[in-house]
């Protein structure tokens, strides 16, 4: 029995989805993870899985490059003859699920992670992407057999989009975490906030600053952490030059990607993401997960993961205000810090961990256990 995942980075594969690729080679299967080039590959193979490099453009809009990348993914099936794929984020799920059919692929699984740039962005150009993509969307979840959402709402968005039939749609709580390796850990000693993610504007890190810019003017003594990469080539990528600014301030300190981000959670008494949609946020729950109580925002996948009020707080989309608010309750009530941060790590534990999503994940996909 044979299983591709067809990834869009391989970062991706290892991090969010390689206790998935050992759980599937535990039922038996041998695993091949497709990915756009050979960045941390001995990563995957480390998982046992085998990797095939399929060069594709992620946020690219050239058409040619698109259906070579479909061509390619094609040949591949038609030659490693898998007996289930699962492609996921919207290039290998449309151009995966389309491949896989005309490949003659037995079960043909699509996991929408997000809606993305084009369904939260209010422009000109991302209204025109987002009629595109809903046009291959549809044509793509033909083509499947099964697709997986993780929250209701992007479930309910597609289902009344009309773009696929509600039959095939399966929830899971996202990719889930991985409870043992992210423990509950040991708070700093002053008060601190912490933000993981790609510098962009629909991730809400011109929210995150600027609270912490006015936070800062009651509370100079705070410490607030940024962690990510500046983006060069995503559509809503925030100036290099305008993070800096706030870097230079003092307002806020920047660390570079890494492989391990669980010391930087324990570095921080909060964490916050004030995105503005999110499938299920991994580093939601990875923090939830590490005892840390959460500010993030009462929208499509970020509000399924806190209990406002218990677990941390749910606030407006695009409103720093509110951010700097809740900040400033966490500041002068210290003790939710731990309060809410316990009843956090709980919540991840019966909800979000990783054997229960990948459970779920495994039967949607039809694998079981020789």
């Amino acid at each position: 029995m044979k299983f591709i995942l067809i990834s869009p980075k391989n970062r991706t594969a290892y991090n969010f989805r390689g206790d998935l690729i050992k759980k599937i080679i535990a039922c038996g299967y041998e695993v091949v993870v497709t990915g756009p080039d050979r960045d941390n590959v001995e990563r995957i193979e480390e998982l046992g899985a085998r990797f095939v490099e399929i060069p594709m453009n992620k946020n690219g809009v050239n058409p040619l490059e698109d259906l070579n990348y479909q061509k390619a993914l094609c040949e591949l099936f038609k030659k490693e003859k898998p007996d289930v794929t699962l492609g996921y984020t919207s290039k290998p799920v449309i151009y995966g699920a389309i491949a896989a059919k005309k490949a003659g692929v037995p079960h043909i699984v699509s996991m929408v992670t997000g809606a993305g740039y084009a369904f939260t962005a209010e422009s000109t150009k991302a209204k025109i992407i987002k009629t595109i993509m809903s046009v291959l969307y549809r044509k793509a979840f033909r083509c499947a057999d099964t697709v997986i959402f993780q929250n209701d709402d992007d479930k309910a968005e597609f289902l009344s989009m009309k773009l696929l039939k509600a039959e095939k749609c399966r929830v899971v709580n996202g990719s889930g975490v991985n409870t043992v390796r992210f423990m509950p850990a040991a708070y700093p000693e002053k008060i601190s906030f912490f933000m993981l993610s790609r510098f962009l504007k629909s991730k809400g890190v011109r929210e995150y600053l600027e609270a912490a810019r006015l936070v800062k003017e009651k509370h100079p003594e705070v410490d607030f952490y940024l962690l990510g990469k500046y983006e060069t080539e995503m559509q809503d990528a925030i100036p290099k030059e305008e993070i800096e600014q706030y870097i230079n301030d003092g307002i806020v300190t920047r660390f570079d990607e890494t492989n391990d981000v669980r010391p930087y959670y324990e570095k921080c008494s909060v964490y916050v993401l004030p995105s503005y949609r999110e499938g299920t946020p991994r580093t939601v729950l990875e923090a939830m997960s590490m005892g840390r109580a959460v500010i993030t925002t009462d929208t499509q996948g970020c509000r399924g993961t806190v209990i406002d009020g218990k677990t941390g707080y749910l606030v407006p989309v695009k409103n720093s205000q509110a951010v700097a608010e809740k900040m400033l309750t966490f500041i002068e009530n210290p003790e939710l810090i731990a309060q809410m941060g316990a009843e956090s790590a709980k919540y991840c534990r019966e909800k979000f961990d990783v054997n229960i999503v990948n459970n779920d994940m495994c039967k949607y996909l039809n694998i079981e256990k020789e």
